[in-house]
């Protein structure tokens, strides 16, 4: 497994998380809480990119 997709993702968490902190402590809940929902499609797309190239791999494998 390739550890440097982990830490860009827990990194992304981090930036998220912080950006997240100041925007609730400047009464901007809205934009906080729009910012967590691009974080989260984010890192969904790139599981889904990763399933993706699995699912591929598991094809060429069994010469579907």
């Amino acid at each position: 497994m390739d550890i440097d997709l982990i830490f860009k993702i827990a990194g992304l968490a981090i930036v998220i998380s912080i950006v997240n902190m100041v925007l609730k402590q400047a009464n901007k809940e809205e934009q906080a809480q729009m910012l967590t929902l691009v974080g989260v499609i984010i890192v969904l797309m790139v599981i889904i990119q990763l399933v993706s190239d699995l699912f591929a791999s598991v094809k060429a494998i069994f010469g579907f």
